[in-house]
């Protein structure tokens, strides 16, 4: 049961493999929907300063019953961030938010500020004043794990060019459709999990006809093959719900994808359209 596995990170600390994303939850929403998707069987849950939702999600850590230890917590550090001294106070504003005395892991949430998502301007010496901080909040065993979000290969080899602690993640948008291969490979050769939000690519999956006659044929939703096709890239997909049919849904993936179809999942067309999501940096296709 996929609930039950995990993967390693370079230093050893165990990742569940499926986690529980919380964009777009409100923060009076997610306390519910950590209690559940922990009853469910959910151990990873994925929060983020930009979700305005840290606090709710450390009630839901409080009020789900299980042991502070049996949880995998991840936050990130807000993509505006770009100075030593403004990533030491959001680390531990974050830890304070939450309510705890330390998370599992932090990564920095885009190599680029929002409002410049795509530019040319990489922000190379910010974030490396950023994973500064963050490297030193996991010496002193505040964060358990750090790591990348929608870093590109040269954001990434900026990272290794400098640091003392190498990243143990990059959290990417990755799900059928849009699969970066090339990214994929060379975070994974440093040493790197991959981890893929919007699996199922923001809904828009639902849409295509191809996918849909896939998903049938294997008797499973198309959330499921999206979630299952991540799995068996080696990624750690991150699907986004607060319903509980739906978790239990996302997390009942115990099928195998053949090799000729993972082949033609792989270079199905590309998704040109998220839908109302393109309104949001990451689904504006200017990556």
């Amino acid at each position: 049961m996929i609930l039950k596995e995990s993967y390693s990170l370079a230093n050893e600390m165990k990742i569940p493999k499926l986690g529980l994303g919380t964009w777009m939850i409100d923060n009076d929403d997610v306390k519910q929907a950590v209690v559940d998707a922990v009853e469910i069987g959910y151990r990873h849950i994925d929060t983020a300063q930009a979700y305005q939702n840290e606090s709710g999600v450390g009630e839901g850590i409080r009020a789900c019953g299980v042991d502070r230890e049996e949880l995998f917590i991840t936050t990130k550090l807000a993509a505006e961030v770009k100075s030593y001294e403004e990533a030491v106070s959001a680390i531990d504003q974050s830890l304070e938010t939450m309510g705890l005395d330390y998370i599992d892991m932090m990564i920095i949430h885009s190599p680029q500020p929002w409002k410049d998502f795509g530019s040319e301007d990489r922000y190379f010496e910010g974030n490396r004043e950023a994973w500064k901080a963050l490297e030193e909040a996991y010496e002193a065993g505040k964060l358990r794990a750090i790591g990348l979000s929608n870093f590109q290969k040269e954001d990434v080899a900026n990272i290794l060019s400098a640091c003392t602690v190498k990243p143990m993640v990059n959290q990417i948008l990755a799900h059928i459709s849009n699969t970066p291969m090339e990214l994929i490979q060379y975070t994974q050769k440093q040493d790197m999990l991959v981890e893929a939000y919007s699996p199922i690519a923001h809904g828009e999956l639902l849409k295509n006809d191809k996918v849909v006659e896939l998903a049938e044929k294997y008797g499973v939703s198309v959330a499921q093959l999206g979630i299952r096709y991540v799995l068996q890239l080696g990624l750690l997909p991150l699907p986004k719900t607060a319903k509980p049919n739906h978790m239990k849904n996302n997390a009942d993936v115990d099928f195998t994808i053949s090799e000729e179809d993972m082949d033609f999942l792989k270079n199905i067309e590309t998704i040109k359209d998220y839908g109302e999501a393109s309104v949001m940096p990451v689904f504006g296709g200017k990556l």
